[in-house]
């Protein structure tokens, strides 16, 4: 039977949080809104770049279309793209263990709310590539957490989710 692995990918392949931070703020003083480190932790942690904009563009009246969205969103990945190459640290042991589980014959997999570009770019630098070919978005994510939470499942099935119960 293959068994395979599925990642999250901020705070377990990648300790981004700070190039995420640096990015949004640096974008958001390009709408001429000012934003403090303090104030993303406590108010925009766990949000997603769209949502980030659509709560920031709300509060300050700016317009909030899809077309805009993605505008910010692009910006804010140049940005971030910028602050990665610099300063990219990876969460100790991940890249180790990544390596050691392809070895071991496993099928490997992220499974994030990242944007694709974002674990492309940081799997390139970090050497990852070759070792996770394949890397899905939300839908997996929601079907892993329908298997977790199944009475029955495929035989052998291990998912571990973070905050499941």
């Amino acid at each position: 039977m293959t068994s395979g692995i599925l990642f999250d990918f901020n705070g377990v392949i990648v300790d981004d949080e700070s190039q995420h931070c640096d990015a949004l703020i640096a974008t958001l003083a390009e709408y001429g809104h000012s934003l403090d480190r303090d104030t993303y932790y406590r108010e925009y942690l766990g949000f997603d770049d769209r949502e980030c904009f659509r709560f920031t563009f709300e509060r300050i009246g700016h317009s909030r279309d899809e077309v805009v969205l993605r505008e910010a969103v692009a910006r804010k990945h140049a940005q971030y793209e910028r602050t990665i190459k610099d300063s990219m640290r990876l969460v100790p042991g991940a890249a180790e263990f990544v390596e050691n589980a392809a070895l071991d014959g496993f099928q490997l997999a992220i499974v994030s709310g990242a944007l694709r570009s974002e674990i492309e770019l940081v799997l390139n630098l970090a050497g990852l590539r070759p070792t996770l070919p394949r890397s899905w978005r939300r839908k997996t994510w929601a079907f892993a957490s329908r298997i977790r939470k199944a009475s029955t499942g495929p035989a052998g099935c291990s998912i571990s989710l973070p905050g499941a119960a």
